[in-house]
């Protein structure tokens, strides 16, 4: 399609749609003629996004389509709608976008731990670096297993609670830097390689993995989905595509930005099961199979959910018209 001759043969109209969007005082014939030439503005937008999904000419009339929306809609966005669009669209698609980015974290957390913890383990005289042998025998086996019922059971939800959404929010708020996100990942990373160390070298080591097992698969899944989002806005401005930096800064940063709201959820259900299941008497396997329940249902959130609204387009930014004019440049 040539869009420039396209534009030509339309122009008039779409001004006259304009002229009549803009109108403050408009008859019953002038609505009638505002209703028709948005249905025919809106068709004439439909090929032209068709043939090249961004261009000026499309910006414009796009914009002048909502202006005309607007006259004859014009009525604020209900809250429980966009509430339910944030949850069931918005979230899970910002979610499946990270989802690659959350296993490769998830992987190079696993692999630190694991050389820092083996290398601490087999390094004669490493593990006493961590404190004396008295310190060590106490945090084995008193203070790693007393942290999880020595607080009330809602004080200690509410702080592990708090932390770790305040860790989560900054990974994602500073991915921007580059920077800030790969520390994080390794110093979380060495702090398991040396608690599972030190743990192993009191004979403790099964104690490490049962009472990290109920609220840790869920904790830690989403400590490597504010990773993953940190490192993905960093991203937008490092490879922007056919977008400028600022634009893709924009449009990433909006997007993922909303899965440190998800975040605060999954880790209210990480500190809801870490207060609550962990500290009770009840079997391993049923404490274990609780944590993993949790995991589960985020991960179908993420990658089902996600899945669904992805693949209908959702990308996780706000609606077009929420989210401002982009600038216009030449086709």
């Amino acid at each position: 399609m040539d869009l420039e001759a396209y534009a030509d043969v339309h122009r008039d109209r779409w001004q006259e749609l304009d002229r009549l969007a803009r109108r403050r005082h408009r008859s019953g014939a002038d609505v009638d003629a505002l209703v028709s030439a948005y249905q025919e503005a809106a068709t004439d937008l439909a090929r032209i996004r068709g043939a090249a999904p961004r261009t000026a000419t499309g910006d414009r009339l796009s914009l002048t389509l909502f202006r005309a929306r607007l006259r004859f809609t014009g009525t604020p966005v209900d809250p429980l709608s966009a509430v339910t669009t944030f949850f069931a669209v918005q979230l899970p698609a910002a979610l499946y976008r990270i989802r690659w980015t959350t296993i490769w974290v998830a992987l190079v957390t696993a692999a630190v731990a694991v050389v820092v913890g083996v290398w601490i383990s087999t390094t004669p005289g490493a593990v006493d670096t961590f404190g004396t042998p008295e310190a060590l025998r106490r945090y084995a086996t008193q203070d790693f297993v007393d942290y999880y019922s020595d607080h009330g059971l809602g004080a200690f939800t509410a702080q592990v609670w708090t932390n770790n959404a305040y860790i989560a929010a900054s990974m994602v708020a500073f991915g921007i830097t580059g920077l800030f996100v790969p520390y994080a990942i390794v110093q979380n990373a060495v702090g398991l390689g040396v608690s599972g160390a030190v743990m192993h070298s009191q004979g403790r080591l099964g104690d490490f993995f049962l009472y990290i097992a109920p609220h840790g698969q869920l904790e830690l899944y989403s400590i490597f989905l504010a990773a993953a989002a940190g490192l993905m806005i960093a991203w937008s401005w490092v490879a922007p595509g056919p977008r400028t930096r600022a634009q893709a800064l924009a449009e990433d940063g909006r997007a993922l930005i909303t899965v440190a709201v998800g975040l605060t959820l999954t880790l209210l259900l990480s500190g809801l099961v870490e207060g609550v299941v962990t500290r009770q008497p009840w079997p391993w396997p049923v404490k274990i199979g609780i944590g993993t329940l949790a995991l589960a249902v985020v991960l179908v959130y993420q990658w089902v959910v996600g899945g669904r609204a992805h693949r209908a387009g959702e990308r996780g930014d706000l609606e077009e018209f929420e989210r401002g004019a982009t600038a216009l440049t030449a086709d």
